[in-house]
């Protein structure tokens, strides 16, 4: 469980003036959620009419071995709701078996695994995936389920209910007060290189400190840390 200490949660949801004599900041602060969805829609919506032809050249390549194009992975979105976190499938099809038998045998990888979720020689990985994950564009899918109002182009990166058990712990209340995001701090600050203490950290400054401004830096970062590959794979 992470020992990342936390302060108080920024206020969320509450109506604008119910609070006699409501500073413009704090006006400002009760907008941000309509503006930053109004951004994401934006955002997404260009996004996807820009690379539906990728998508169509993409998801005939991943389906080759006879899998699907896409796969859905339960993570916990605001509020604690379970949703279908979208990616280009780039594991083979019996995965979770393969993973196992491997964690059983490699005490090395079981213990890298418990430290980031992570392998660094992942062997589920088939060829055209291992691309798609090197430049994170397995993750375009989740332009959906932006779309979907599950996910946010900025925000903490979606997680499985067992990491938020497990590393979170106070953390957690954080986490669950904003949409996970295609692209965060966590994204841009070397994402596997770090700790996970260090990636909680991450999700609780960005979620304490809420700006659009902070949102469109971390936007205009994404692209270097992509195309770095820093911590991909």
């Amino acid at each position: 469980m992470s020992s990342v200490p936390v302060g108080p949660l920024p206020p969320h949801g509450a109506p604008a003036g119910a609070v006699a004599g409501v500073s413009a900041r704090d006006r400002a602060a009760r907008r941000l959620p309509l503006a930053k969805r109004a951004m994401d829609i934006a955002i997404a919506g260009a996004a996807l009419l820009v690379a539906l032809p990728f998508f169509i050249i993409v998801g005939a390549l991943v389906r080759a071995d006879g899998g699907p194009a896409f796969y859905a992975h339960p993570r916990v979105g605001r509020g604690g709701r379970i949703f279908g976190c979208l990616k280009f499938r780039s594991m083979v099809i019996d995965s979770q078996a393969r993973l196992d038998a491997l964690l059983a045998a490699d005490p090395a990888a079981r213990e890298e695994w418990e430290a980031t979720r992570k392998l660094k020689n992942d062997p589920r990985i088939t060829a055209i995936g291992r691309f798609l994950r090197a430049t994170s564009l397995d993750e375009l899918p989740q332009l959906i389920n932006v779309l979907k109002g599950e996910m946010s182009i900025v925000g903490p990166r979606p997680v499985q209910q067992s990491e938020l058990d497990r590393y979170y712990g106070a953390a957690a209340a954080h986490y669950l007060t904003v949409r996970p995001g295609i692209t965060g701090l966590w994204q841009v600050s070397g994402r596997s290189e770090t700790s996970y203490d260090q990636r909680v950290a991450l999700d609780v400054a960005y979620v304490s400190q809420p700006s659009l401004l902070a949102d469109i830096r971390i936007l205009l970062k994404t692209p270097m840390a992509v195309l770095s590959r820093r911590g991909a794979h």
